[in-house]
């Protein structure tokens, strides 16, 4: 059996599921086609120059690498294809983006035959994927005096890789598709269950919404063939959620260009809109992919005669349609106004934040990488000819407002500020090309952001990354096939490309199945660092984060940089005392209420959350700047105390060690380097050099939100409201009640205590809150099943030296073991409590779910439809979130608890202390500390 033959029955079984051939990234495939191909008699020649011409992955997949050493050999006539003359082979070359194809072309450039050299050269002037291996060489063949070399050089300095590409089109028509009413999650364009398929893009792009839906956007495209598919969220935030590079390209798939015709599935410039805009993070990927994103603000509130605001019933403002955008209506947004029109011509709304300079650059050089790479390569090219840069790209906005102050993520962008004007002082609106120190890749997008390191050619991260790290949680409950299939091959491309990884491709570590956001949060030493991660939870309580696609974060591991402007801020203080019997996730329920109440609308969505919440550590502070990420924000930054801040660098120290005990650290020693820089940032508070980042007294802010801590009286619930009458206001983190409101009967199907919102107090609570039900109740019966997966090891070492894992297992009824993890997910639940492995688990959705049309008590984070999860005909699945202790009492109860049993449950428990941040505790006996 041969890798063609396989290949063919790989075929035959495809096409059983409506699927074309996979594209080939192998090179020993790559190999028996050209053999065919070279064998003019060959029955599987015709096919197999097929796949060799149209079929083949290009970047650095070592499919790429053959298929360029084979094009070399037609150019210099050393093998012939009747079917690809020399002119052909170079245009197959220039479609492969760089790594193999760029030697190649480089080799041809500076060539002894000036005939091939010139063509080569004439190809190269298109390329951008250049690294410093491919500029070196230019370089060098340049101060010998090669004429090609200086030909190259020159047009590079002139960008005109970029500025002989056609311009956007001044006239853009769309036609609408409404893809829901009210926000849409990515988990609606991806879904978490179908994260294992990625990768395959043409397999992953059939579970978009509906298959009903794909055949009505299919017939759209029919019935106008001159228009763009526009995909909308109607009343509602167009890609909330994750930061999934697969949204967006499965909505290109169907509804974008063919970014190359020798390059199956990868589309490119979709057009998507929502009545309040675009998710900040879904906007970025969808500026990587080169396409469109609209703010349609087509629902307005309602004004009477006075001017006033109308209000329904229970205060809500009545919206009214100011035009519509029902399935079907055709638009057309010019480019060069930068308005959106309706089918004749009547003018709707400015569209100005779509089209501005740096996005236009986007829309014209197919995404936002070839804008990244441009930018160096022109830079290089001018500074090798010893010749004043005259950037061909529109120039970075730098904002300056004299006498006005830097909020926090102003001050971090500043000092992580690349290619800005020197001296200058920027402030929120800049672009800035910005440092990133840390980058996480999250398991489920990893093999995309694989994917997108070998297409923009990359072999290895940045030396100016502090480390990357590679996680395995978003797998870790199930070791299925899938898994065993898809996650050693993705550890070992990243531990080859230089990152930390929770598996060990070589077998030599304990497979460290920890929540990404956690290990981040603890590898993360120093709080002016900017991280970059491939999950919309990436919201570090040290520096500032930002969740972003796989796309992104690959470019993060090949440059060590990220562009984008700088955010606005909203400062969130806190006065008055907490409640003893309250949890700090309460406070975090409740800051969202009393924004909600103070603004009117959420003020923080796209925004940069500054939290002053200084007085507890980076664990605790950690739940905050997590559900930061549920309230639409871009980020989050913790402003601490320098006593606060030295504990939480000291902490992540000795979790860092842990994973160098472990054996994590790679050749480069990234970990070790971690605690000199961590031994560095505390000297520096501890001398005054450089105290805890604080904003400025001047600094401005959009918005201020004042958490009173004494009006939370009792625990608050985030409630998805999925019976809500208004579809517009099912599914968001905005219905916010206090437990009361449920009466103590509404019935609770399965608890579950998990996810990156909890730690290792957490934990110690329930164990707590076991022994205290026991006491009152003399025996503990679960009423619902118990869901209980710590986010990382490190925690389930710490409990079993503390003597509360001890407490766990006694009044639990299945205990993860790592030798024979489990195979297949679980269906159904007993009513007991499940002591699962350490990771995401139900919070992820893809692998562990609740019953359909189950009510799920749970400490995560997602509210999503289908998410945790989903629903029966007659029945829609609800997941509530609430604190720990609420959800431990809700699954032993089966119902979510009065305030009374509630109160009597954890008293004695020390749960999370925490003031305004006026005087820095000197001990506390806080389960959280």
């Amino acid at each position: 059996m041969s890798l063609y033959t396989d290949y063919l029955n790989e075929i035959e079984t495809r096409k059983g599921e409506g699927l074309n051939p996979k594209p080939i990234d192998d090179g020993a495939l790559v190999g028996e086609l050209i053999e065919q191909i070279k064998d003019t008699g060959n029955a599987e020649r015709e096919a197999s120059l097929n796949f060799f011409i149209y079929n083949t992955l290009p970047g650095t997949t070592s499919a790429a690498g053959v298929k360029a050493a084979f094009l070399k050999e037609i150019i210099l006539g050393q093998a012939s294809v009747a079917e690809i003359s020399v002119e052909f082979a170079f245009e197959l070359l220039s479609h492969m983006k760089g790594g193999p194809s760029v030697k190649v072309l480089l080799d041809l450039a500076l060539s002894d035959d000036a005939a091939i050299a010139a063509q080569a050269a004439e190809v190269l002037k298109t390329q951008v994927f250049l690294y410093e291996a491919d500029t070196a060489r230019l370089d060098e063949a340049y101060k010998a005096g090669n004429a090609v070399a200086t030909d190259i050089l020159e047009s590079y300095a002139k960008a005109e890789f970029f500025t002989k590409l056609p311009e956007v089109e001044e006239e853009i028509k769309v036609v609408t598709y409404i893809a829901g009413v009210g926000d849409i999650s990515t988990d609606l364009l991806s879904p978490g269950a179908e994260a294992h398929s990625r990768a395959d893009r043409e397999l992953h792009g059939k579970c978009m919404i509906t298959p009903e839906a794909q055949v009505e956007i299919q017939e759209l495209q029919k019935q106008h063939p001159d228009a763009r598919v526009m995909l909308i969220a109607e009343k509602g935030t167009m890609g909330v959620g994750s930061s999934r590079m697969s949204g967006v390209n499965n909505v290109a798939l169907w509804t974008g260009k063919k970014a190359s015709p020798y390059v199956p599935f990868i589309n490119i410039a979709p057009v998507v809109a929502g009545t309040n805009g675009i998710s900040p993070i879904f906007l970025t990927t969808v500026g990587v992919t080169g396409g469109i994103g609209i703010d349609l603000d087509n629902w307005v509130k309602k004004l009477d005669a006075d001017g006033n605001v109308v209000e329904d019933e229970d205060g809500e403002a009545v919206l009214e349609e100011a035009y519509s955008v029902a399935t079907g209506t055709v638009l057309t947004i010019n480019s060069k106004t930068k308005t959106l029109h309706d089918a004749d011509g009547k003018e709707l709304k400015s569209v100005a934040a779509a089209f501005t300079p740096q996005k236009v650059e986007f829309m014209k050089a197919g995404g936002s990488y070839a804008v990244v790479f441009g930018k160096k390569l022109q830079t290089f090219a001018a500074a090798a000819l010893g010749q004043e840069l005259k950037s061909a790209y529109a120039p970075s906005k730098e904002i300056t407002v004299d006498g006005q102050g830097l909020t926090a993520v102003e001050k971090i962008f500043n000092r992580n500020a690349l290619g800005s004007t020197p001296g200058a002082v920027l402030h929120a609106g800049s672009d800035v090309r910005v440092k990133v120190n840390v980058v996480g890749s999250q398991d489920t997008t990893g093999p995309m952001t694989a994917q997108e390191l070998e297409a923009m050619a990359a072999t290895v991260i940045s030396p100016s990354v502090d480390v990357g790290y590679q996680s395995g949680c978003h797998t870790a409950s199930v070791w299925d096939k899938k898994a065993q299939a898809n996650i050693p091959k993705l550890m070992k491309f990243m531990n080859d490309f230089g990152l930390i990884t929770a598996r060990d491709p070589k077998g030599e570590y304990h497979a460290m199945t920890d929540v990404i956001h956690k290990v981040l949060n603890d590898i993360t030493v120093d709080d002016w660092d900017v991280i970059i991660g491939g999950d919309s939870h990436t919201r570090m309580s040290k520096g500032v984060a930002f969740g972003a696609d796989s796309g992104t974060v690959a470019l993060a591991l090949a440059t060590g940089e990220a562009s984008m402007p700088i955010p606005e801020s909203v400062k969130v203080t806190f006065k008055g005392k907490m409640a003893d019997h309250l949890d700090f996730r309460d406070v975090v329920h409740a800051t969202q209420a009393q924004m909600l109440d103070q603004h009117g609308d959420n003020v923080f969505q796209g925004r940069v959350i500054e939290v002053h919440i200084g007085t507890l550590l980076a664990d605790q502070a950690f739940t905050f700047t997590d559900w930061t990420a549920e309230m639409k924000a871009k980020a989050s930054i913790c402003i601490s105390n320098d006593d606060t801040l030295i504990g939480s660098l000291e902490l992540a120290k000795s979790r860092i060690q842990v994973m160098i005990d472990k054996g994590m650290d790679n050749e480069a020693q990234l970990l070790a380097g971690l605690i000199a820089k961590a031994d560095k940032r505390i000297a520096d508070i501890k001398s005054g050099a450089n105290p805890a980042l604080t904003p400025d007294d001047t600094a401005n802010y959009f918005a201020e939100v004042v958490v009173d801590l004494a009006a939370i009286d009792e625990p608050m619930i985030a409630d998805p409201d999925v019976n809500n009458d208004d579809v517009s206001k099912r599914y968001t983190h905005d219905t916010i009640r206090p437990v009361s409101y449920y009466g103590g009967d509404k019935k609770v199907d399965l608890g579950f205590v998990g996810s990156c919102m909890v730690h290792k107090g957490d934990m110690k609570i329930v164990a707590q809150m076991l022994k205290n039900l026991e006491k009152t109740m003399g025996k503990v019966e679960f009423n619902a099943p118990l869901v209980v997966a710590a986010p990382t090891y490190n925690i389930v070492d710490e409990l079993k030296e503390e003597g509360d894992w001890e407490i766990l297992e006694k009044y639990s009824g299945f205990e993860f073991d790592d030798l024979f993890p489990k195979t297949q997910a679980r269906t159904e639940y007993e009513n007991i409590m499940y002591l699962e492995r350490p990771g995401c688990n139900l919070c992820m959705g893809n692998q562990e779910k609740a019953a359909k049309g189950d009510t799920v008590l749970a400490t995560s984070t997602r509210l999503f439809q289908g998410r945790v999860v989903g629903d029966l005909p007659e029945k829609k699945g609800e997941s509530l979130l609430a604190s720990t202790p609420v959800v431990v009492l809700a699954a032993v109860l089966g119902r979510t608890p009065t305030l009374e049993e509630y109160k009597a449950a954890v008293e004695g428990i020390d749960l999370t202390k925490f003031a305004p941040p006026l005087a820095v505790p000197s001990t506390t006996k806080s389960a959280h500390f």
